[in-house]
């Protein structure tokens, strides 16, 4: 009730003013006439137009086109005000040009001045009102900086004003915007909240710059006002229809686009950062939206198709862009400040960039970047400087580079000593006779350390006489020609053979170390060719028979400087003596193992022993089987020999 009291109290005052002031014209008009019908009468005195009677029938005719007439008529020079924009509906007969002008200076509110004898018809300007002034009421309270309002109907430029006043915060509101009325009501507001909500009460938007200064704007033709997700005010831009030709798959139906949306922005020390809430809206009007909101100077080269839906909060523009064309055809690039935009082919568009590693190898790193990165980027290698030639789309571009230095790391080099430890221990016992013819057969030999001598034809019989003689039998004489061999050897080996050989190898590459030996055996073919002649051909081809000792490590580093090796051991070594153009009997030992050791432990493979017994021999058929005869009727060879491999390897990691 009192609220209502006082707008009927102010509307009191109001009226009371304009009687004063329509009271105080009347006199004021009289005067004018008066003064206007003195000018008029000196005038005619010297120009008799102004007395000469005239007949003038308008009807809706300008005043303008009525007094250009009545200047014709009576020969007057009449300069008439562009702004008299109002209709004559009159009939005159028989009346002086004099009367006819006091008449419409009098209906029309008019005023005639003279410049010599030209006569200036212009309108009176009328005397505004004299409206009180009203006051705003609002209250402050600066430590709890709250603000409290009670509008109703206030123009904004003096609701701003009063506020600026009692804060001392600038609050700032457009020339366009000064007479807009304003209503609203809060009561121990937060500051912030009474301007925004005193914006959106009114249709209105609030921005507050970086140097805290805030600014009323009106709202543009595609924003509108709206309570976001959130719960809190914001503006949202809704796209104008398109027609057809402009429209296309994934912007809605025909004539028209996507979903509406709302784009905030806000200034930060990183540049403007934009808020975006957008449900199937359309790429085009995002982008066009947001370029607009951020203040940036672009070009779209292409249509661009497609709705999306996105919801982000303060993120950079040149994020949102990313983000927003991250998986189309489209991109964008900048250039000396202008954002370039279209699809990823056209020229202009594309980006060439140099990628310089400083670790890895161009063949490796290649090979590890994602199949769909690469599409749509040419990628070329400069393997003289390690360096890769990226051509595409900018983001494609910075996101592969993003990833190639987050790769491109120092890979550990392992240091890999392999002691190699052979240790064997053997006895070979050879005994026999043998006997025979031979031209070149002679006496000779040794008997110490070890027997094995050769008796030839004079020795025996010289041996035979002597027995002869010292006894009645007579054994007789041999051959020139005859020899016997004694022979009773033993031979014993212990032997140690080391190698120390070192391998380097990249962090999860393969070292592998191969030693060995190679023994032949001859292979003889025969074949008979059949002619008039028959001809034999024999071919003796000699095969290759490999012995090896053949590691492989990987060495895997892990972040605490543990290596895990994955060993693979692989031993092969020939056995006893071979057969005549055999192939020679092999053993082999294989074994894989994976272990983990810390940088420069020594770890040791060993435990690899095997034992090889060998016995042969030679000798007259069924004779040399018989126990005490065998050994005059053979020669027989026993070999024991007992072979201990010890693997040590010790990685060492060096960066």
């Amino acid at each position: 009730m009192r609220r209502r009291g006082r707008i009927i109290c102010f509307q009191l005052v109001l009226l009371l003013g304009f009687l004063q002031g329509a009271i105080g014209q009347q006199p004021q008009a009289e005067e004018r006439l008066r003064v206007v019908d003195e000018r008029l009468r000196s005038l005619a005195v010297t120009l008799p137009g102004l007395n000469q009677k005239v007949q003038l029938s308008m009807s809706g005719a300008s005043a303008q086109e009525f007094l250009r007439a009545l200047a014709q008529s009576n020969n007057l020079n009449i300069n008439v005000d562009p702004q008299l924009d109002f209709k004559i509906y009159n009939n005159f007969t028989n009346e002086t040009a004099l009367n006819v002008l006091l008449f419409l200076a009098r209906e029309y509110q008019l005023d005639i001045n003279l410049t010599g004898s030209i006569m200036s018809v212009s309108k009176v300007l009328q005397p505004r009102p004299v409206i009180p002034k009203r006051e705003i009421k609002a209250r402050y309270n600066a430590s709890a900086n709250t603000l409290s309002l009670e509008l109703n109907s206030d123009t904004l430029g003096n609701v701003a004003r009063k506020i600026t006043q009692l804060s001392g915060k600038n609050v700032v509101v457009p020339v366009p915007l000064l007479n807009n009325s304003v209503t609203a009501f809060f009561s121990d507001a937060p500051f912030d909240v009474a301007l925004e909500k005193l914006a959106y009460a009114n249709n209105l938007k609030l921005t507050r710059t970086a140097d805290d200064v805030y600014i009323f704007q009106a709202l543009e033709d595609s924003e509108q006002l709206f309570i976001n997700g959130d719960r809190n005010t914001a503006v949202r831009r809704v796209p104008r229809p398109i027609n057809n030709m402009n429209s296309g798959p994934g912007t809605g139906a025909a004539g028209g686009s996507g979903g509406p949306f709302a784009i905030n922005s806000k200034t930060s020390p990183a540049g403007k950062l934009l808020s975006v809430d957008a449900t199937g809206s359309s790429i085009l009007d995002l982008v066009k939206a947001s370029c607009q909101e951020a203040g940036i100077n672009y070009f779209i080269y292409s249509d661009m198709k497609g709705a999306i839906t996105i919801k982000v909060q303060d993120i950079t523009f040149n994020g949102f862009m990313s983000a927003l064309l991250q998986g189309t055809d489209y991109t964008y690039r900048v250039d000396n400040g202008i954002y370039l935009i279209g699809e990823r082919k056209l020229e202009g568009l594309r980006t060439n960039k140099v990628v310089q590693l400083q670790y890895r190898s161009v063949d490796t790193v290649q090979a590890m970047i994602p199949a769909e990165w690469r599409r749509g980027v040419e990628i070329k290698e400069f393997r003289e400087q390690n360096t890769l030639l990226l051509s595409g789309s900018s983001p494609q571009i910075a996101e592969i580079e993003s990833y190639i230095k987050q790769i491109d790391r120092l890979v550990p080099m392992v240091l890999i000593e392999v002691t190699l430890m052979d240790i064997r221990k053997g006895k070979t016992v050879s005994t026999g006779i043998k006997a025979g013819l031979s031209d070149s057969a002679k006496t000779g030999g040794t008997v110490f350390p070890g027997l094995d001598y050769t008796f030839g034809a004079a020795s025996i019989n010289d041996f035979l006489s002597r027995l002869s003689s010292s006894t009645s039998i007579n054994l007789g004489k041999v051959t020139p020609k005859f020899y016997v061999t004694l022979s009773a050897l033993e031979a014993n080996s212990n032997a140690e053979v080391r190698q120390v050989p070192k391998l380097s190898t990249l962090n999860g590459h393969t070292a592998s170390l191969s030693i060995g030996s190679s023994r032949y055996f001859s292979t003889k073919t025969q074949n008979v060719i059949p002619s008039l002649t028959s001809q034999t051909v024999v071919t003796e081809q000699f095969t290759e028979v490999n012995a090896d000792l053949k590691i492989n490590i990987r060495p895997i580093v892990s972040g605490d400087d543990q290596v895990t090796l994955n060993i693979t051991v692989d031993i092969s070594d020939f056995i006893g003596n071979p057969p005549l153009n055999a192939p020679p009997p092999k053993s082999t030992s294989k074994f894989e193992s994976i272990i983990r050791a810390r940088n420069e432990d020594m770890i040791v493979l060993g435990g690899m022993e095997r034992t090889e017994n060998s016995d042969s021999g030679s000798g007259v058929p069924f004779l040399s089987r018989i126990p005490v005869l065998k050994w005059l009727f053979s020669s027989r060879e026993k070999t024991t020999n007992k072979v201990v491999t010890v693997i040590f390897i010790k990685p060492t990691i060096t960066y």
